[in-house]
């Protein structure tokens, strides 16, 4: 038996046969599909389509609530596999599972949890991550965005930046200050996104990720009712987010390494196929060792991810592991990204090559969901503060 989440519990016959049905579905389907979502930056509505009738949008929701329950090594298990193609395709379904669903799972009264997750776990809505601005990123303590108490509602004022899927997303889970400053005063609410004084700005033109959407979110005395304060109580907003990252970050790290394989797989290709002077590239022993040093990046993130994703089940550590695997395996997929594209020579320079796009696609991990930076001060606080503990 696998653990799939708190209370839940999927065969480990069942959990092979999703594996195998995602990973056929991302070879066979999305692979193909690659370049012309690249080329207009959207996701074709079959695949999107085929995803929720998998149970993709909803497999680290709980059971009872229409998921599947992953627990974070089955999330890091299925992770390896959609990260073998084009980003946008977790992205589509990442939010829900991941940073925002994870705020409803942890924080959400049953009764928040009733309305929203059944709906998100079939597909039917999206959830988007309302956190980040232009002075509050992976340190969210400089936060401006307010929510003030009017009656039995609130208003709220303010605006976000890079949130994903915001474009297409059904509601916003957008965390506002409602105390004092730092981060202890910042509390999360439920914002559908049709809510009079939400605005959504045009999608950002970014350097990677096509297919996967960035926007503003601008909100303007937008009154949602005191229901919809995630939580019974106010000001629980950061530990919300905290934990919710530190699940995603594990998630991001293992889509690391599923990207990391197949750049591995086509530099082998390519390298067993391609010749220069009469003579196939793989024989020439810098190639070879190029070759080499990304097998073992990758085992290497592999088994950290793994790992960390294990600590994580059993409680013994979640938050010293998620940085590390994150950190590591971010900062990995774009060293194999970069011999990937060495490796194919002035080829790899070119649009339609796939190691080209992965190559810019692979720099937006180190940033979003904590910097390697931030992910450095983490890991680093809590060896000190473990330290002066044992003291």
């Amino acid at each position: 038996m696998i653990a799939a989440g708190k209370g839940a519990w999927m065969d480990s016959g069942d959990f092979a046969s999703v594996l195998n049905t995602v990973r056929s579905f991302v070879r066979e389907v999305v692979v193909p599909a690659e370049d012309l979502i690249e080329e207009t930056d959207e996701i074709p509505e079959a695949i999107r389509r085929s995803a929720a009738e998998m149970g993709l949008f909803g497999y680290a929701l709980p059971q009872e609530y229409g998921g599947l329950g992953f627990g974070a090594l089955e999330d890091a298990r299925l992770a390896l596999e959609v990260g073998y193609t084009t980003p946008a395709f977790r992205s589509m379904f990442g939010t829900n599972n991941g940073i925002a669903g994870q705020v409803l799972v942890n924080f959400g009264t049953e009764r928040q949890k009733r309305e929203f997750l059944p709906r998100m776990a079939e597909g039917e809505c999206v959830a988007a991550f309302a956190l980040t601005e232009s002075e509050a990123g992976s340190d969210p303590s400089g936060l401006r965005t307010r929510a003030v108490a009017d009656g039995g509602d609130y208003v709220i004022n303010g605006q976000k930046r890079f949130i994903t899927n915001a474009n297409w997303s059904d509601i916003l889970l957008v965390f506002a200050r409602t105390g004092g400053p730092g981060a202890e005063g910042i509390s999360v609410f439920v914002v559908d996104t049709d809510t009079p004084g939400v605005t959504v700005g045009p999608r950002d033109k970014k350097m990677g990720q096509r297919g996967s959407t960035t926007a503003e979110i601008f909100l303007e005395d937008v009154r949602v009712p005191a229901s919809r304060l995630v939580g019974e109580v106010e000001n629980e907003g950061f530990a919300a987010a905290m934990r919710s990252l530190a699940k995603g970050r594990l998630h991001i790290a293992a889509c690391c390494v599923g990207m990391a394989q197949r750049l591995v797989d086509e530099s082998v290709s390519y390298a067993a196929t391609a010749k220069q002077g009469g003579t196939t590239i793989g024989d020439f022993q810098q190639v070879q060792a190029m070759l080499a040093e990304s097998q073992t990046d990758l085992l290497a993130g592999r088994a950290l991810v793994l790992a960390a994703a294990g600590a994580y089940d059993d409680d013994t550590d979640r938050r010293i592991a998620p940085s590390s695997a994150k950190l590591f395996c971010s900062e990995m997929v774009g060293r194999v990204a970069d011999r990937a594209v060495q490796i194919h020579g002035g080829s790899g320079y070119v649009h339609g090559v796939p190691v080209e796009r992965f190559y810019r696609d692979a720099r937006l991990y180190r940033i979003y969901e904590g910097t390697s930076e931030v992910q450095k001060t983490i890991i680093a606080r809590q060896l000190l503060r473990a330290a002066a503990a044992q003291r």
